[in-house]
């Protein structure tokens, strides 16, 4: 399932938008004759915002990595956190930005005249006096620490720090998902690989056998190969493919098989249902077909082989039962398509599959229903 994911790009944007509109904001609010184009175009007001977006992008992409990965990577990390804070304590963007907006509201020449805003007449402007509501600016004599700033940068480190959580937690999972596909495409090669020597192996032969005797039908079952290996390599990419296509493939497969069945080989084999507009997991069903004609027949006692696939409104349904003659001389390596034809199945049908695997009295009885 495919979720909309906003660009970081474009958090980041919208983000330090929002963080250049809040001294604008306040400023606004409370020095009612400074205008919007005076703050936005003095020094103060970009040396405020730059002071920020390069204390957070420094601290997100310089800091933060080595101290993610290397241990001992703290004893370096803390002490340059420590002077940022200072270097940002002893700069006071924010106070430089407020003295800046007194200034404009409160302008020194104008001051200095009796009776301005509001002023008595004996007031007389000196650099140690504040504008009425105004904020003390930074200059020599000034003991306190500003406080807003230091205030902020907390809040930039903090953001920051929460932003390389949420990458890494971004990379986790795309290394998950992407783990994820490379291990079902892994099982789906490993699949073909695992089916294209045995079958290939016992159907060259067949058809060698057939050129030997010049039987009418070699032509016909050099097709059906042909078109097992254009299935198997080419149409099985996908994660879902038309059953139709794997009908086909089936088809094929068990038509050569069946030249060399015995007389007392019966299979029953049988398609019903609706085929058209249906989807299926390319070749998952092949290995359950393939160990019913591998383990389900001998040449001396007589064997019923049974494969059924049915088209339901709900799904579909593959049964599958033969008589074990053979016993695999490498039990763990016999068990390897099965397992695998398991995890793709999880994989690619979470909780909209049902398999139902029984082993006795001589028999191998695979029912699998998969939910359309």
């Amino acid at each position: 399932m495919h979720t909309h994911k906003i660009p970081v790009t474009t958090v980041h944007i919208a983000g330090w938008i929002f963080f250049q509109c809040l001294p604008l904001v306040f400023i606004l609010s409370f020095s009612g004759n400074t205008s919007f184009w005076d703050i936005i175009s003095s020094y103060s007001y970009w040396q405020f915002c730059i002071c920020y977006i390069v204390l957070f992008y420094f601290h997100s992409y310089v800091l933060l990595p080595p101290f993610s990965v290397k241990k001992n990577w703290g004893w370096i990390y803390t002490p340059i956190l420590l002077i940022l804070m200072v270097a940002i304590v002893y700069l006071a963007p924010f106070d430089h930005l407020m003295h800046h907006s007194q200034q404009e509201s409160f302008p020194v020449n104008r001051l200095a005249e009796p009776g301005m805003h509001g002023l008595p007449p004996n007031f007389t402007h000196s650099p140690g006096r504040m504008p009425p509501g105004g904020m003390r600016g930074p200059g020599r004599g000034r003991m306190r620490v500003d406080m807003i700033s230091l205030f902020l940068f907390i809040i930039v480190i903090s953001f920051s720090i929460a932003n390389n959580i949420v990458h890494r937690l971004r990379l986790t999972e795309q290394r998950a998902v992407r783990a994820e596909a490379d291990k079902a495409n892994a099982e789906l090669s490993f699949l073909k690989a695992q089916i294209n020597p045995h079958f290939l192996f016992n159907t060259l032969n067949n058809i060698y056998s057939m050129v030997v005797t010049k039987n009418e039908h070699t032509a016909d079952s050099l097709l059906k190969l042909s078109n097992i290996l254009r299935y198997v390599i080419d149409d099985s990419k996908e994660d879902y493919v038309s059953l139709q296509s794997e009908v086909d493939c089936i088809s094929d497969y068990i038509d050569l098989q069946r030249l060399r069945l015995g007389k007392k080989v019966v299979l029953d084999y049988q398609v019903t249902g609706d085929l058209e507009n249906k989807k299926i997991a390319p070749l998952i069903l092949m290995t359950f077909i393939e160990n019913v004609f591998k383990y389900g027949t001998s040449n001396h006692e007589e064997s019923n082989l049974i494969i059924r696939l049915n088209v339901e409104e709900t799904g579909i349904r593959f049964f599958s039962q033969n008589k074990l003659f053979a016993v695999p001389r490498t039990p763990e390596r016999s068990g390897i398509g099965i397992s695998n034809t398991e995890k793709r199945l999880a994989h690619l049908y979470p909780g909209k599959y049902q398999l139902d695997i029984k082993q006795g009295n001589g028999l191998f009885t695979v029912d699998l229903f998969l939910q359309a």
